[in-house]
C-alpha cells in the first residue's frame, strides 16, 4: 500500500498513536491487529519518531519481537550501540531489557510489534532517548 507519505506497508498505517503518545517523541500511528492470544500492532513513526526507553517486564517468558516491513529505523539496548533496522529485519527483545526503538531522521518505518505472552506481563515506560543521543546516530 502507498501513503501521501511515499511510504509502503502491507498493513494499514492506522490512527495517530494517542493511547502512548505520551512515551514517543514525534507521531506515531498503532494499527491493533490482533489481541487474541498474541498481541499484534503495526506501528508506524513517521520520520525522527522514536518511542522512550522501556521494558517490557515478566514472571516468565515475555518479552517482544519486532519484524521490520517498511522505511528505515533504530533500535538500541541500553549500554550497547544502536543497530540500523530495515524491513524483513527481526528483532528478539527478550523480557526485562531496557531499549528503545524508532524511525530514522530522513525516513518513515513501520513494523510489527508482538507482544510475546508471558506471566504477569506489563511495560515500564522510562525516560526519553536524548536528541543528542539520537542524532548522534
Amino acid at each position: 500500500m502507498s501513503d501521501k507519505n511515499n511510504t509502503t506497508d502491507v498493513f494499514e498505517r492506522g490512527p495517530e498513536n494517542t493511547a502512548y503518545a505520551q512515551y514517543f517523541v514525534g507521531q506515531s500511528y498503532l494499527n491493533i491487529l490482533n489481541r487474541e492470544g498474541v498481541f499484534i500492532g503495526n506501528v508506524t513513526f513517521e520520520p525522527g519518531c522514536r518511542n522512550n526507553w522501556h521494558i517490557h517486564k515478566t514472571d516468565k517468558g515475555g518479552g517482544q519481537i519486532l519484524l521490520c516491513t517498511s522505511g528505515n529505523g533504530w533500535y538500541q539496548e541500553w549500554d550497547k550501540p544502536a543497530r540500523a533496522l530495515r524491513p524483513g529485519d527481526v528483532v528478539h527483545i527478550p523480557a526485562g531489557v531496557k531499549h528503545w526503538h524508532g524511525a530514522a531522521k530522513d525516513s518513515w518505518f513501520s513494523h510489527l510489534a508482538v507482544e510475546v505472552p508471558g506471566e504477569n506481563g506489563s511495560n515500564e515506560w522510562l525516560e526519553p532517548v536524548s536528541d543528542e543521543d539520537y542524532e548522534a546516530l
